[in-house]
């Protein structure tokens, strides 16, 4: 049965018109009477009437889908912000699609490009790379929330947190605890987060006192975070003078330096003070030595939809910094 047929089943059920139905159906309850509408969903329910979703996503030109890009969901934090998303999405009456890229720009286009062709309503970016479909999305005016990493393209809607602030927290932290050699370990190709991370980090530890000359800097190779950590860190320990404190610019990285630490005799943080930016719950089981930043993954999916849903109705939505925890 079409959805034509079925929306005039309905209505010479209820006696009313089919474009009453179908307003009603959609969702526009307001052009009708309360009785209309109760007769109307009374008639839904008599001919066991289901919406035929393409149907109505070609008329409308989208669909209840949602299409989530993520750059690597190995990481934890990324399927976390992905289950509290999908969550939300749900409770919203949507759809999520969920597309993992690796990082890698030409299947974060091959991914945009299917998602465009399923019609989806809008999309959610984790920690986008530079590409040319990602510009292409960034000037059509699509409705797009990136999260983590700000748009590489430009301004756009952004869920996260005040990067800059919380490198700045780690390096108060260790100025604190009187640290003499304090560093810090980062991707040599890094995002808008990481970079912010660490120009927070070293801003404050000179504003602190702390001579530049004497602030270890490390950037690591890798396809992931853990092997940047590991790569970074056989450096860093290799030094003459070892840090006695170093800031991971995400958990995964201190997870690579601790492994190179423990390789070479050296305990964490006995013998060199870890912090972290990520604070996943994971830590707690696999990481009881590090200690992190907390962000609040678990919350994301609310932020991203509520920002979503100000972008379908037109408004506007310019970024949400969400607070983090460091006790």
């Amino acid at each position: 049965m079409t959805d034509d047929v079925s929306l005039a089943t309905v209505a010479t059920k209820a006696g009313v018109s089919v474009s009453t139905v179908s307003r009603i159906v959609n969702g526009q309850t307001h052009r009708a009477s309360v009785a209309t509408v109760a007769r109307v969903r009374e008639a839904i329910a008599a001919v066991g009437y289901r919406p035929n979703p393409v149907g109505r996503a070609l008329k409308r030109g989208q669909s209840q889908l949602v299409a989530m890009i993520a750059a690597n969901l190995d990481n934890p934090a990324m399927a976390t912000i992905a289950s509290s998303t999908e969550a939300a999405l749900r409770q919203a009456g949507y759809v999520m699609v969920l597309c993992d890229t690796h990082d890698q720009p030409e299947l974060q286009d091959e991914y945009l490009a299917a998602m465009r062709a399923q019609l989806v309503s809008g999309y959610v970016l984790v920690a986008a790379v530079p590409s040319p479909g990602l510009d292409e999305l960034s000037t059509s005016g699509a409705p797009a929330v990136f999260v983590n990493r700000r748009n590489p393209h430009g301004a756009g809607p952004f869920v996260g947190i005040d990067d800059r602030a919380a490198g700045a927290a780690v390096a108060d932290h260790f100025v604190g605890l009187g640290r003499q050699r304090p560093g810090v370990v980062f991707p040599r190709l890094g995002s808008s987060a990481t970079r912010d991370r660490v120009a927070g980090f070293l801003a404050r530890l000179q504003a602190r006192g702390v001579a530049e000359a004497a602030i270890i800097r490390e950037g690591g190779d890798g396809r992931s975070h853990l092997e940047i950590g590991y790569d970074a860190a056989a450096r860093v320990f290799a030094r003459s003078e070892r840090p006695d404190a170093l800031l991971c610019v995400s958990d995964q990285i201190a997870y690579g330096v601790n492994r190179s630490a423990r390789e070479r005799g050296l305990s964490i943080p006995a013998d060199c003070d870890l912090v972290s930016i990520d604070g996943t719950p994971l830590n707690r089981w696999v990481a009881p030595w590090l200690r992190s930043i907390e962000i609040p993954y678990a919350v994301y999916g609310a932020e991203i939809v509520a920002g979503l849903q100000l972008l379908w109705q037109g408004e506007a939505f310019g970024e949400r910094l969400l607070p983090y925890r460091f006790d």
